[in-house]
């Protein structure tokens, strides 16, 4: 029986040809499907702390800029105008993991944007509807670009905090310019102390990405033969094609053809192909792999940047003895042993891996913003819940009498970044609670009529510390950011203590009762309804990637393999995104909980897929084999569309590749299962309705009686 191949370049005394007979073990047993995800609107989410680290550098970056943009725009224009510039200072807080040189080109745009948004706030400022509508349409443009060009957290919120503060700054139309220009100012301020550790550590950010890929990696080296098998696999696969992103936005004319960039993207290739063999022997092994696999994953991690870090290839060769020399794991721990080889070096190495490039830095964004637009396309529902709820929502507020109602369209726009219905729930709940407590902290400070130096930086303070919690949990980072908006809306349009506490308080409840409101009523199924599809769009994926690496007639070229394997990866990520949203769809989530084991056996044939991908000669197979296997990816492919069981026969038999013949029986299966509960549900559901009828019929006999 013939390996699933080998790493593609050469090295033949640690890699085994393809084609040589080897040791492939029958796959008898598999792995067990890791635990559904679960979300819950309980105490734990309300107030746990989510895992991950504290953001340091973040939170004295966001510091900084405000509390430099501050000084500086109230000594030249004053305290209340200067709060203006504070805000634009926010630009800070985005594209704080992309590499400067296209960093330095996206804060720009990020700045033109709050200036942008300053302007349509001050213009919009003369009558309070215009405002409200204005601020929404901010929210919902701003949603769709950001995510259309993956600007990363935190979204549209502060471009929709600088729209609303701007409505209040004292000043008519002819002061447009002057508020647009002090913006501008904090914008320029937040790019510089972003841009402050290019001159130092100007590769940084790439290196950061690709040791990422490296831990998590490690990661999932240590979850093999454990129940988190897949939510690992998924966080390593994220971790991979984020170093892609972040490599690929690095490669400037200048830089890409140094040494350093060709040793940087010969170690990602190296982590993107570790991580395959590691799929191929996550579901062969139902044991767990030896601590020191992970371990030297962990220091690979630690050697992307510094060299002279990295571990010995000889480290590994205890975790060799014994073992087959072509089987499985053995291959994973000659792979690891050459991207320490590759790591050591000060280029590409021999095998030419890192020396071309087969992708453009990114897409163009016309193309981005296009294909947002498209009917599988979650952006733009999101984009349209945000910017009619918004808008719907300060109007609202105008039409109750609220004096600020701007808050509550801000306190909206936070609110709707949780995605589904049981996160937004969540997250309004963290937002209103962390706001009551934060407005006594603000109110208690303002009374005490600070002199402005202390209320700059206490501002700046609240703003650091917000940014430092922001990941773990958004109710105490609420309890830190409340303090800070009010003491910018208090300088910015003073306003009596009591009454602006009083206002903040009802404002927020108000707006999270409306971000709810908008999650439940808007677009609510969007995740729910596209699931189905975007598990055939996995599907389709893998079946052209299988396709061609078993037929024998086709060559792939690296280009065509990297599209194959980019394209497949997306999809497989974007489908376990968009189940992790839909379960949250409440309470269409009773119909995609079902789904979690096809989810599961969709992934893990997409993974068995690139693996085969990663194999410079893989086995082939007959043509009638390959016609068989098209017909049962089809079938399967069209019983997903229409929610019915498969009508498979026998599946062809792929010697060479047990565990794709065995995820997909699994698919077959669980796809079985999952319909046979929707007809259950729906049984159930029909029932009910029949009882409430009997029911009401029997009401109205008994009234007429």
């Amino acid at each position: 029986m013939r390996d699933q191949g080998a790493a593609t370049g050469s090295g033949a005394n640690d890699d085994p040809h393809p084609s040589e007979p080897v040791w492939n073990p029958p796959a008898r047993i598999r792995p067990k499907v890791a635990d559904r995800p679960r979300q819950r609107v309980d105490l734990k989410a309300v107030f746990g702390l989510a895992s991950g680290g504290w953001q340091w550098t973040t939170a004295v970056k966001a510091a900084t800029a405000m509390a430099t943009s501050f000084t500086v725009a109230a000594a030249l224009f004053g305290p209340q105008v200067g709060s203006l510039a504070a805000l634009g200072s926010m630009t800070v807080l985005y594209e704080k993991n992309t590499p400067y040189a296209y960093r330095a080109v996206a804060l720009a745009m990020v700045g033109l944007g709050f200036v942008a948004s300053v302007a349509v706030g001050s213009l919009a400022s003369m009558n309070p509807w215009t405002a409200a509508f204005a601020i929404g349409a901010v929210a919902g443009i701003t949603t769709w670009i950001c995510q259309a060009l993956r600007v990363d957290k935190p979204g549209p919120l502060f471009f929709v905090l600088v729209c609303s503060i701007s409505t209040i700054v004292p000043g008519g139309l002819a002061d447009v310019p002057a508020h647009a220009g002090v913006a501008a100012i904090g914008a320029a301020v937040g790019w510089c102390v972003s841009m402050a550790g290019a001159p130092v550590r100007s590769r940084h950010p790439e290196n950061r990405a690709v040791a990422e890929a490296f831990r998590q990696l490690a990661e999932l080296l240590r979850a093999i033969g454990t129940p988190r098998l897949d939510h690992v696999q998924h966080d390593a696969s994220l971790a991979v094609a984020a170093a892609w992103r972040i490599v690929l936005l690095a490669q400037t004319r200048g830089y890409r053809e140094t040494p350093a960039a060709a040793r940087l993207r010969a170690m990602l290739r190296w982590v993107s192909d570790i991580h395959l063999a590691a799929t191929d022997v996550s579901l062969a092994r139902t044991e767990p792999l030896p601590a020191e696999a992970a371990d030297f994953a962990d220091r690979l991690a630690d050697a992307v940047g510094r060299p002279f870090l990295c571990p010995s290839p000889d480290d590994l060769d205890e975790l060799r003895r014994g073992l087959r020399p072509r089987s499985l794991e053995s291959r994973l721990y000659s792979r690891l042993a050459r991207a320490a080889q590759a790591a050591r070096r000060s280029g590409p190495g021999d095998d030419d891996r890192g020396l071309q490039l087969h992708d453009t830095r990114h897409p163009s964004i016309l193309a981005s913003l296009r294909s947002s637009l498209g009917r599988e396309s979650l952006i733009l529902p999101t984009a349209l819940r945000m910017g009619i709820t918004v808008a719907l929502a300060g109007a609202a507020g105008i039409a109750l009498g609220f004096d600020r109602f701007y808050w509550i369209s801000i306190t909206a726009t936070s609110v709707l970044q949780g995605g589904n219905v049981v996160l937004t729930v969540n997250r309004s709940a963290q937002r209103a609670l962390g706001t009551l407590v934060g407005v006594v902290i603000g109110a208690g400070l303002l009374m005490l009529h600070l002199p402005l130096a202390a209320t700059i930086g206490l501002a700046a303070a609240f703003q650091g510390l917000t940014q430092l919690v922001v990941q773990r949990n958004f109710f105490y980072a609420s309890i830190l950011m409340t303090p800070m908006a009010l003491l910018l809306a208090h300088t910015a349009a003073p306003y009596p203590v009591g009454a602006l506490a009083e206002s903040r308080m009802v404002d927020t409840v108000v707006g999270s009762v409306a971000g709810m409101l908008g999650a439940l009523l808007l677009w609510r199924r969007a995740s729910a309804a596209r699931l189905p599809q975007t598990i055939v769009d996995v599907l389709d994926a893998t079946r052209t990637a299988v396709l061609a690496v078993l037929d024998p007639d086709v060559r792939i070229d690296p280009a065509r393999r990297y599209r194959l394997r980019r394209d497949l990866r997306s999809a497989l990520l974007s489908l376990r995104g968009v189940y992790d949203s839909a379960v949250g769809d409440v309470p269409r989530a009773e119909t995609t909980q079902p789904l979690w084991p096809v989810v599961v056996a969709a992934q893990r044939t997409g993974y068995l897929a690139l693996a085969a991908l990663a194999l410079e000669k893989p086995p082939p197979a007959s043509q009638i084999t390959l016609q068989r296997l098209d017909l049962a990816f089809r079938e399967l492919m069209a019983a997903m569309r229409e929610r019915r069981t498969p009508r498979l026969g026998a599946l062809p038999r792929l010697v060479d590749y047990p565990r794709i013949n065995m995820e997909l029986r699994a698919l077959s299966s669980s796809m079985r299962t999952a319909v046979a509960e929707d007809a259950r549900s729906a049984a159930h559901e029909q029932e009910r309705r029949e009882q409430r009828e009997h029911r009401r019929a029997r009401e109205e006999v008994d009234a007429d009686l």
